[in-house]
């Protein structure tokens, strides 16, 4: 496990799948090539796309090669020089050069950039024993007026049985951010999120669940925040392939506040 992927049971359950924008995504195979096309309906009805592809050569994996309708192209590519070792390059505005390095329990990341070379990155986590992980990751600016040590943190998480908590500190260790997730039963998870610094005790940011006994349905989600927000949304398998995710939102009880999203995938 990465130290970025610390959180992700209960942060997947609270963030996944909620949108506000209208989607359409098809992915197919051209020779050894995965295509994939996204389309996005923006605010004024206007479509836009963006055409990627993924593939292998000689070794080398192009994760991700792009061209956007902005004018603008992504490239993802990895390579694994031996066993436990992954080299990445990332380029988009920013161009970052990445390794991560798993050795048994340990997983230990680094990123540069190599664009400006003004900033570096780097995280560890250890499963110290049977579903408990401890980790930290710290940012250092190479140049600039703002040399030095810019963020560092550290986290935990604990899972057993039907359990899983989290806990990461944040902003230099002013606040702390807990994670919890409970399946109840197969069909039933619940989630909660929440921060806790000096200035506020508690401040629960979103509590919400997911259920999925209802095969006609697919699976239902919702959540509740702290900023008055009540969000709900429906994954299905409409068809061999092809999955809807419909989503909407509402502020309080005012219906000029809410806003749906739609995504298709096939």
């Amino acid at each position: 496990m990465k130290f970025s992927d610390i959180s992700k049971p209960s942060n997947d359950l609270l963030n996944e799948d909620y949108t506000s924008s209208v989607t359409l995504k098809c992915k197919g195979k051209a020779g050894p090539v995965d295509v994939t096309v996204e389309t996005v309906r923006g605010v004024n009805g206007a479509l836009t796309s963006k055409v990627g592809g993924k593939f292998a050569y000689a070794g080398l994996n192009f994760d991700k090669l792009q061209a956007t309708a902005d004018g603008s192209n992504v490239l993802e590519t990895s390579l694994v020089p031996c066993k436990g070792c992954k080299l990445t390059f990332k380029a988009n505005k920013a161009a970052d050069l990445g390794l991560e390095y798993t050795a048994g329990s340990i997983t230990t990341t680094g990123t540069l950039d190599v664009l400006s070379m003004s900033k570096f990155a780097t995280s560890t986590c250890i499963g110290v024993a049977p579903g408990i992980n401890v980790g930290g990751d710290l940012s250092y600016n190479i140049s600039g007026d703002k040399a030095g040590l810019s963020a560092y943190s550290v986290g935990a998480s604990y899972s057993k049985g039907s359990l899983f908590t989290s806990v990461t500190s944040a902003n230099k260790f002013s606040q702390f951010n807990v994670g919890v997730m409970y399946k109840v039963n197969p069909e039933l998870s619940l989630a909660s999120s929440t921060t806790h610094s000096s200035a506020k005790a508690c401040d629960v940011l979103a509590v919400g669940g997911a259920y999925s006994g209802l095969a006609s349905l697919g699976t239902i989600k919702a959540k509740v925040g702290s900023n008055g927000v009540t969000s709900a949304c429906i994954i299905k398998e409409v068809a061999p392939k092809v999955n809807l995710t419909a989503s909407g939102s509402i502020t309080g009880a005012d219906f000029s506040t809410f806003k749906y999203g739609l995504g298709i995938t096939m």
